[in-house]
């Protein structure tokens, strides 16, 4: 048992490359209907692992799996992004780094409430979502589950540090663009980058130069 924080954030990274896509079409969409769209025009996870969370059942709503949902963590410079930075893990098709990622924040409160009027399911796991071994929760009153003290850990060398942090808050289906309250990245020209990409849509959150959110 741990003490969440008062206002909890929630974080998706993409590539800035489907900032575009995402903001035009007012969502993020799942992996499982990113698929049937023939997938993101940047894609930056494992393959492998994608299709393991296809079939991965969450538990606390049955007949739905992990790829169903869009993903975020409790925290940013996660180590998903890690991964990317390092480039070399042996599932990882994409080499471009870290430079490229954007962080999506979002405040967890607001997203749920979002979620409990419009219909939509949603969960989170007390590890990775896409472990075998991974336990789901789908209340507010057990966000004490989670081990905030490893979520907040920069050192995730720790086993168990590392499990922890990288818990997930899910989605079902699509999360709605508008629900993203900022952007970090990663320095001025991806800052820029993020600006020009974005244009003139409707809604373009401030964007944030926030390096400490890297590696």
């Amino acid at each position: 048992m741990s003490t969440p924080p008062n206002e909890p954030k929630i974080y998706h990274i993409t590539h800035v490359d489907n900032l575009a896509a995402m903001a035009a079409e007012g969502w993020l969409l799942s992996d499982a209907r990113m698929i049937e769209r023939g997938g993101p025009r940047a894609p930056i996870g494992m393959s492998r692992i994608k299709q393991r969370r296809l079939a991965l059942p969450v538990a606390c709503h049955p007949g739905t799996c992990v790829g169903d949902y869009v993903p975020f963590y409790f925290c940013p410079r996660s180590v998903m992004l890690y991964v990317l930075h390092r480039s070399n893990a042996p599932d990882l098709a994409y080499q471009g780094g870290e430079w490229p990622i954007v962080h999506l924040e979002a405040d967890l409160h607001a997203v749920v409430d979002w979620a409990k009027g419009q219909g939509f399911r949603w969960a989170f796991s007390l590890s990775n979502a896409g472990a075998f071994y991974a336990g789901f929760r789908a209340s507010l009153d057990q966000l004490s589950d989670l081990n905030w003290e490893a979520i907040r850990e920069m050192d995730f060398r720790d086993p168990d540090v590392k499990e922890g942090k990288q818990a997930e808050f899910l989605l079902h289906g699509a999360f709605p663009w508008h629900m993203v309250s900022r952007i970090g990245v990663i320095s001025p020209i991806i800052q820029a980058t993020v600006r020009e990409t974005l244009g003139l849509a409707p809604q373009i959150p401030p964007v944030v130069v926030l390096p400490g959110w890297y590696f």
